[in-house]
């Protein structure tokens, strides 16, 4: 089940990256944990972004969890 519940995780992702990519960021799934918490990495003109917050959890959370009801919450780590 973890296997496809990470795919169905990346093709999620990969359907928002290129609105990020836009704005000179990018955007990294690592890992799922058995809570339902995506850790992600954010990349290039993300780091240090001070809307960062909003576009994880207006945008990448809004939509994961909407699409794929096992996943509650995203994380940012380094």
């Amino acid at each position: 089940m973890k296997e496809s519940l990470i795919e169905e995780i990346v093709d999620t992702i990969d359907k928002i990256r290129p609105y990020i990519q836009r704005d000179g960021g990018d955007i990294e799934f690592v890992d799922v944990d058995d809570d339902g918490i995506v850790s992600v990495r954010m990349l290039g003109a993300c780091v240090g972004c001070g809307l960062i917050d909003n576009t994880i959890t207006l945008g990448v959370e809004a939509i994961l969890t909407d699409e794929i009801p096992f996943v509650k919450e995203v994380i940012v780590v380094d």
